[in-house]
């Protein structure tokens, strides 16, 4: 796992320079998918340190991708932040519940994400047993 590849898996072009932007100026590496099931073959391929995850995507969303992700055992110890403009507190905690090691809201405020994503990064396993 390389430890300053990060995976952006958003199909919005312009959240997708924003965050890519943000996080090459702070010394990352970045992957961009547009679709859940290009980030899965990203993150398999390339097992980047972190996942930036868009939850409405076209194909398989965001929460089915984390679901397949964890299912891997190899990628299943990546840590995944939902990146969503969704906000209702029923959407919250579903997310929560899916398993995302965090949640961004968009508008991203990106020195929180970038002080999280260190956080995660620095975490072993990101607190999750690894078989």
């Amino acid at each position: 796992m390389r430890t300053n590849l990060i995976l952006i898996v958003e199909d919005d072009a312009n959240s997708r320079k924003l965050l890519r932007d943000a996080l090459q100026v702070t010394g990352y590496e970045t992957l961009e998918a547009v679709s859940g099931e290009q980030g899965l073959s990203l993150a398999a391929e390339h097992m980047p340190a972190l996942i930036l995850m868009d939850i409405q995507l076209p194909g398989i969303n965001g929460v089915e991708s984390l679901r397949r992700l964890r299912a891997e055992p190899a990628t299943r110890a990546i840590p995944v932040i939902a990146v969503t403009a969704s906000v209702m507190n029923t959407q919250r905690a579903e997310f929560q519940t899916a398993g995302f090691d965090g949640i961004e809201f968009k508008p991203v405020s990106v020195a929180g994400l970038l002080r999280r994503m260190r956080e995660l990064i620095d975490a072993p396993n990101s607190g999750r047993e690894v078989p």
